[in-house]
């Protein structure tokens, strides 16, 4: 599987917000950084995710939406086996939205680095 294959199954899993999907495309060493949860290991990414539905089903109010997450605004840079990716990502219903530096290999997705958009305090 290359680099681009991992990213778009990646993808996915954040589309359906899906451990597994998304865990079956990180490689060994994946770590996740969000800045309100801080640097999350791979073994600790489905409790991650699931907290992160729970406040997502709050924030929604119990609206239902088809996807967990609405992926757009992909940009994809290749370096030799390395493959950078940026996205604009947003959580339907809620107002959460920010953007994702991904970097994936052949072995999956290494590191995903998140910031969230907010107007500023004031």
């Amino acid at each position: 599987m290359g680099a681009s294959d991992h990213l778009e199954r990646y993808a996915e899993g954040w589309t359906k917000g899906d451990a597994a999907t998304i865990l079956a495309a990180a490689a060994g060493d994946f770590v996740f950084d969000d800045p309100n949860a801080g640097r999350i290991a791979k073994a600790d990414f489905a409790a991650y995710l699931e907290g992160l539905k729970a406040a997502v089903e709050g924030a929604q109010g119990g609206a239902r939406f088809e996807n967990f997450m609405d992926l757009s605004e992909v940009v994809a840079s290749a370096d030799g086996d390395t493959m950078t990716a940026w996205c604009w990502w947003a959580i339907p219903g809620t107002g959460i939205a920010g953007s994702g530096l991904i970097k994936v290999d052949g072995t999956g997705v290494r590191s995903e680095r998140i910031t969230y958009y907010a107007k500023p305090a004031g």
